[in-house]
């Protein structure tokens, strides 16, 4: 694959979408302008962020909108972070509540110029959106930490119901595909979230309070998901390889969408993968034992997320 196609493919009827008109839409970009959020629909061209935005939906993203990585297939810029806001958790704390969501999703850009990655940003924001918003299901989508355990710990420290890291793509792929991240890697991040909340429930040193977070949930009640991109030229074989391999370090959910060039600058599409074959692939991941599998052309990360209704902690 390169980056110099001259132009993009054509959409497949199954990919073209119609834009919205309703007030919503609006108001949703009224109110993430006036508290000074971004937003993974924008800064990654989302292409469903014109109906997620139109129902009143939108994901979170933290710690500024300049991340450290380059990706091959991100549109968020690359370029040297600003600090992080002090007040920055509050403001999605409160966009949160006067959206009404009951299920958040706040991610955030790789921070590597952070000692801590970034994590205990992520911590406090959790914490604010909780506070503001009881009894609401809260999924963090994060970058990998550099896989280090302090750091994937801050975030769990704060209870959140899903923790989702996106392995992207399959193994052949991911040196081409991810900026200074790994198969292997990420890999290693979901299996170890399932195994730092067992281990923090059987430590007489909890990473919080019983008092402060309600207790970190058990490794059988927090929830990791991952994604997968398709039309990169990955192989029927690769895909259900993937799979496996996130089953085999305990992944309950995942999601399946077809990867769209963001601009000329990016990776091209290799091919379109038809709305019957995400199904067929979604089938597989089910007969694996994922808990709850998105599946679509269309999907993303966290496309329709509060549609997961499996039983959840309680925080």
């Amino acid at each position: 694959m390169t980056t110099t196609e001259l132009k993009r493919p054509r959409l497949p009827e199954w990919l073209r979408i119609k834009l919205p008109t309703a007030d919503t839409f609006s108001r949703t970009r009224s109110l993430l302008d006036e508290l000074k959020l971004h937003t993974v629909c924008e800064s990654a061209k989302c292409p469903n962020h014109w109906e997620c935005w139109s129902k009143g939906t939108a994901t979170f993203m933290i710690a500024g909108d300049r991340c450290t990585r380059a990706c091959g297939f991100c549109a968020v810029s690359t370029a040297k972070p600003f600090a992080l806001e002090a007040d920055e958790p509050q403001r999605v704390a409160e966009a949160t509540r006067r959206m009404g969501l009951k299920h958040v999703v706040i991610t955030a850009v790789a921070r590597d110029d952070l000692a801590d990655g970034g994590a205990d940003h992520f911590r406090r924001t959790v914490e604010e959106v909780r506070k503001l918003n009881p009894g609401i299901v809260i999924e963090v989508l994060t970058p990998d930490f550099n896989d280090r355990d302090e750091q994937i710990n801050m975030v769990l420290a704060a209870n959140p119901h899903i923790f989702n890291h996106n392995l992207e793509t399959v193994r052949r792929l991911t040196p081409e595909v991810r900026s200074r991240a790994t198969y292997d890697r990420s890999l290693s991040v979901l299996g170890k979230v399932k195994r730092l909340v067992a281990a923090s429930r059987q430590s007489a040193a909890n990473l919080v309070s019983s008092e402060k977070c309600g207790g970190l949930p058990t490794a059988a009640t927090i929830y990791t998901k991952s994604g997968i991109m398709l039309g990169l030229g990955e192989q029927e074989n690769e895909v259900i390889e993937a799979m496996q391999d996130l089953r085999a370090v305990g992944c309950d959910i995942l999601t399946l969408g077809q990867y769209l060039q963001p601009t000329l600058k990016h990776l091209p599409v290799v091919d379109f993968v038809t709305p019957e074959k995400f199904a067929e692939f979604g089938e597989i991941a089910e007969q694996m034992g994922f808990v709850h599998v998105a599946s679509g052309p269309m999907v993303r990360s966290s496309y329709h997320a509060d549609e997961f209704t499996l039983p959840l902690p309680s925080a």
